[in-house]
């Protein structure tokens, strides 16, 4: 069964009241525009703060009636931005704390339990998306790789518990991004096999979860997988199908993908009509094709800075609405990347449940592209999303 719905990390929010509110007035406005009389899913955006204001039992019970109450239910949760993600500078601080970072770990596990709360009884999968591993410039050693999956091992030690429990499998997806140290399908491929499905760490995760030696590989590969975020693998110029392909082939599970779109700018177009997306609140990393060969910038503004005279394709990782296809000027969206994705994901020809549909840059965009009401703009998001998902 396919899980749809949006990521609330588009509307700010730190605090459970705000959260909360956000809920009330955002997500039924949203079901009441694309599913008036079916039960609607949510991805549920929780800052570090707010998950702990929402630990507290009176909070939580109350969640779960609201829930339930309104035909609601929650299947994933967005675990990527630990602090505050709206009104001021985010950039490379989004990543941190990471999985080199205890905080990371707790903020996870905490997570985890949460979304179990959550669960409805028809339900029994969760997932929750979070940083790949760390940026890039944080982890260039083996010992740095070594101590990030020390870290995902513990997690993923305390899933298996949460399930022996509950009955309720939690699978963390890390979320490959530019310029981090999970960045291309090929790099994360490499860093399961070489630091998570080893022996010595099959071995280590049988003792700290109770499994045989027998049953944790295969626990461990349930419970860490990946998120595959369209709009990133697009900006990495990935081909959607030989990707999913090649973590069949690895062995490594994407129970989540976000549907979401970047920019593009073609080859030797002006750089007049980009600049205007250079905003000083989230990174937005940038990679040109140009002659076989990808170059990467870390921000947008360090690649105009740098590229007055350029001559390849552009992809920037700005996450832009999904019903607009074509911008000012020469710009243009990957959203028929994000079309093949959701092609390739619809039916039960891919084991990837849960689709989120995120644009958390609404408030960042240039004015004229969210002159639409927020509700109004995500429920097309939704409704263009499952038209896609229909035509697989």
């Amino acid at each position: 069964m396919k899980h749809l719905g949006y990521c609330t990390n588009i509307h700010p929010g730190e605090s459970w009241s705000e959260v909360r509110d956000n809920l009330r007035d955002h997500v039924l406005a949203v079901k009441a525009r694309v599913s008036p009389n079916e039960r609607f899913g949510v991805g549920l955006r929780l800052s570090a703060r707010a998950a702990q204001e929402l630990r507290r039992r009176k909070q939580l019970e109350a969640l779960v009636q609201f829930l339930a109450e309104n035909d609601l239910y929650v299947f994933t949760i967005n675990g990527f931005p630990y602090g505050a993600f709206h009104g001021g500078r985010v950039k490379e601080d989004v990543y941190r704390p990471d999985w080199l970072e205890d905080p990371r770990l707790d903020y996870s596990d905490l997570l985890a339990e949460l979304l179990v709360a959550m669960l409805p009884a028809d339900v029994d999968m969760g997932t929750v998306s979070t940083v790949p591993g760390a940026f890039k410039p944080r982890a260039t050693s083996f010992e740095d790789r070594e101590d990030i999956a020390e870290r995902l091992i513990a997690h993923a030690a305390k899933l298996c518990m949460l399930e022996d429990r509950t009955g309720k499998r939690i699978t963390l997806a890390l979320e490959p991004e530019p310029c981090c140290l999970l960045e291309t399908v090929s790099e994360s491929i490499a860093f399961f096999h070489a630091h998570l499905f080893t022996s010595a760490r099959v071995a280590h995760f049988a003792n700290a979860s109770g499994r045989s030696r027998g049953d944790a590989e295969e626990a461990l590969r349930r419970h860490l997988g990946i998120c595959f975020d369209a709009c990133h693998m697009a900006v990495e110029f990935e081909n959607m199908e030989a990707a999913l392909d090649a973590y069949a082939r690895a062995g490594i599970c994407v129970p989540k993908a976000q549907i979401s779109a970047g920019l593009e700018l073609p080859a030797e177009a002006s750089l007049e009509a980009l600049a205007r997306f250079d905003e000083p609140v989230y990174l937005h990393q940038v990679v040109e094709e140009r002659d076989d060969t990808l170059i990467r910038y870390v921000d947008l503004g360090e690649a105009i800075e740098a590229s007055r005279d350029r001559r390849g394709r552009w992809r920037v990782h700005f996450h832009v609405p999904l019903f607009h296809e074509v911008f000012e000027g020469e710009l243009a969206s990957t959203r028929p990347e994000t079309a093949e994705l959701l092609h390739l994901l619809g039916g039960d020809r891919r084991e990837t449940p849960h689709l989120e549909v995120e644009t958390y840059t609404w408030d960042v965009l240039p004015a004229e592209y969210r002159a639409l009401d927020i509700d109004d703009a995500i429920a097309r998001e939704l409704t263009w999303a499952r038209s896609e998902l229909d035509k697989s």
